[in-house]
Formats: C-alpha cells, sequence, structure tokens
C-alpha cells in the first residue's frame, strides 16, 4: 500500500518533511502548498516536487515570477489521503475544518494547541495508541526531545519524576527578524513553563515541571533534565540503556573533543544533509546518577528532531507500520538517522 501526501508549508519543517516522504516507498509526495515565489520554490521545483497555492492570486504570483503551479490548496487535498501541516504556529487549526471538508487525514506540528488533533504523539512514547487516529499532533522539538529520553528510561527503570531546565535557541538559522542580540530571556517571566503541559499530552499522569530560557543562538537547544526513576540504579545502568535506544545519540566529550553545540553542528557538515541531526543528543560525560536520581545534558536540533516523528506520523494514522518498531526501522533506514557524525 502507497499512501498518498500532501504537505502544506514548505519552511523549516515542510521542507524536510517533504523530503522525507520522497524517500518512503509506503509512501508518495503529491506535492507542497507553497504561498510566496522564492529560492525554496524554485528548490522544491529542482526537487521534482509540485507546488499548489493557498489561493488563485498566489498561483497567480507565482506564474509571473516563472514558477510553475499544478493548483491550489484545495486541488491538492483533494489528491492526497493525508496531509501534513507544516504551517506557522495556530495556522493549521484555521485550515481543520478545510482538511475535513476533504476527508484527508491530518498531521499537525507542536505549534498549534492539543486540541486541534485526536492526540499528541511520540512514536517512542505512543504510537500503537495513535494507530488509525484520523489527526495527530506532532510535539514541538523540545517536547520530542524531553520524550524521548523519559520513554527511554521508563521503559527501562520507570520514571516517577522529571525536573528539566530548557536553553532555547532565539530563532532558527534563516530568521534574521527573531530573537534576543545581547540578553538572556526568561521563556516565560512566570514558572514553570509550558514545555512540561505539553509533554503531559502523551504522559499525562507524568509529574513533570519545566522552566525555559532564550539565549542568543541560532544552532540547537539544550536542556539540564534530572530524573527520578523508580529504582536505584548506576550509571553504567543508564548510558546503557540509552546507548541501545532509537533516535538517541550518545556523545563522548572526552573522545570526541565535543563540548557544545557548536561542534555538535560543525560534525554534522561533513555528515549530514543540511547539517541536520534529527537523533536528540546526551552528553555521556555529562550523566551523573545518585540513586535513583539521574541528572545529564542534551541538545535539541531544533529543524529536524521532528523529522522522524512526522514521518511515523503518516503511518500510524494510514495504518502501515503495526508497531512502533517497524516504523521506526524504516524510517531510520530511509533517513539514515543513527549514522556516526564522524
Amino acid at each position: 500500500m502507497v499512501v498518498r501526501v500532501g504537505v502544506n508549508g514548505f519552511g523549516t519543517i515542510g521542507k524536510r518533511v517533504a523530503h522525507a516522504i520522497q524517500l518512503q516507498d509506503d509512501m508518495d509526495l503529491v506535492g507542497v502548498v507553497k504561498r510566496r515565489p522564492d529560492y525554496a520554490a524554485l528548490q522544491a521545483l529542482r526537487a521534482g516536487i509540485s507546488i499548489y497555492t493557498p489561493s488563485p492570486e498566489d498561483a497567480e504570483k507565482m506564474e509571473k515570477a516563472g514558477i510553475r503551479v499544478a493548483g491550489t490548496i484545495e486541488d491538492l487535498l483533494s489528491s492526497v489521503d493525508v496531509v501534513v501541516d507544516a504551517t506557522p504556529g495556530g495556522t493549521g487549526a484555521e485550515y481543520k475544518k478545510l482538511y475535513e471538508r476533504y476527508g484527508v487525514k491530518q498531521v499537525f506540528q507542536g505549534g498549534e494547541k492539543p486540541h486541534v488533533a485526536e492526540a499528541s504523539f511520540s512514536t517512542l512514547c505512543n504510537y500503537e495508541e495513535a494507530l488509525g487516529k484520523k489527526s495527530l499532533r506532532v510535539v514541538s522539538c523540545n517536547t520530542t526531545g524531553l520524550l524521548r529520553l523519559i520513554c527511554t528510561l521508563n521503559k527501562a527503570f520507570g520514571v516517577s519524576s522529571v525536573r528539566a531546565v530548557i536553553v532555547r535557541r532565539a530563532a532558527d538559522p534563516k530568521e534574521v527578524k527573531r530573537g534576543p542580540v545581547n540578553a538572556i530571556v526568561l521563556n516565560p517571566p512566570t514558572l514553570p513553563s509550558h514545555h512540561g503541559e505539553d509533554v503531559k499530552t502523551v504522559l499525562p499522569k507524568l509529574d513533570i515541571v519545566t522552566f525555559a530560557v532564550v539565549v542568543p543562538t541560532t544552532l540547537m537547544h539544550v536542556h539540564a533534565v534530572t530524573l527520578k526513576l523508580s529504582q536505584p540504579v548506576t550509571r553504567g545502568d543508564v548510558v546503557s540503556a540509552l546507548s541501545e535506544a532509537p533516535r538517541i545519540m550518545m556523545v563522548n566529550s572526552a573522545l570526541t573533543g565535543i563540548r557544545s553545540t557548536a561542534e555538535l553542528m560543525e560534525a554534522a557538515r561533513e555528515t549530514r544533509r543540511r547539517s541536520d541531526i534529527p537523533e536528540l543528543v546526551v552528553f555521556e560525560d555529562s550523566i551523573a546518577v545518585r540513586g535513583s536520581e539521574v541528572l545529564l545534558f542534551q541538545a535539541v536540533h531544533q529543524e529536524s528532531i521532528v523529522v522522524p516523528e512526522n514521518v511515523d506520523a503518516i503511518r500510524a494514522v494510514a495504518g502501515l507500520a503495526a508497531s512502533a518498531e517497524e516504523t521506526i526501522r524504516i524510517t531510520d533506514s530511509t533517513l539514515g538517522v543513527g549514522q556516526p557524525l564522524w
């Protein structure tokens, strides 16, 4: 079975998801929705991707710029089984009625409110529960990173509580008009931050509190995480569990010399398309264990970490893979997840 997929939005996440869909044997990328004629539209055409627009007026602008258009979003929706909404946060909810009118399954991003979909989604945590849903919301980059860690350790040992400080990047690299230049900004100024509540849309019973600040960088997020496990463990137990888990990359700073997000991205430039690191990076040297308490640093590449989960979410709503293990095996193989950076 091959499922036909459309992607609404061709920005940071949309273009990566579109490329990932092209690599799947059980998916056919019908096209993407793009509003403006720009370099990204030209790149889509070069990659063999059909372009659709939100409206006839947008199509006219594209055609005037010499960019061929296959139709409007309604033409796309009439030709697909699943739509991945990768529009700016809050816009997906506005499109939902249109998606429902055409009877297509929907995958939204973490910038939308949880109620936009039937369930929030993280492959390592609730893939089987998501099977057959008409709509899913892939949680945000920071939430995806936290959930990969939490669900891995919960499966191995049980997790009773989590406290995390999130050091957020101010903007993506191309966003020249956003972010603090010379400040560390409380995000928000009141505690806790929203990230813990987002985790609870997938793990509603978890005791989790998060705090966040925004700093002047565009490369990655960093989390300082403290987990209380249900049983005492050794450091070796934790290292072993994380090393064997899918979509988690252990980085030994003593071995690699990598102690920063800049060095991580530099390593990725030599080995990965777009320098993407879709794995959650755990700094192995930072892991400390005190009885049943685990402390560590981890890093999240905000531009790419949710891409594998988007592919898995398509499989979940379309019923293409019966288990998390099956979709992880396929997705990670096609996207090169787990390949070494050095």
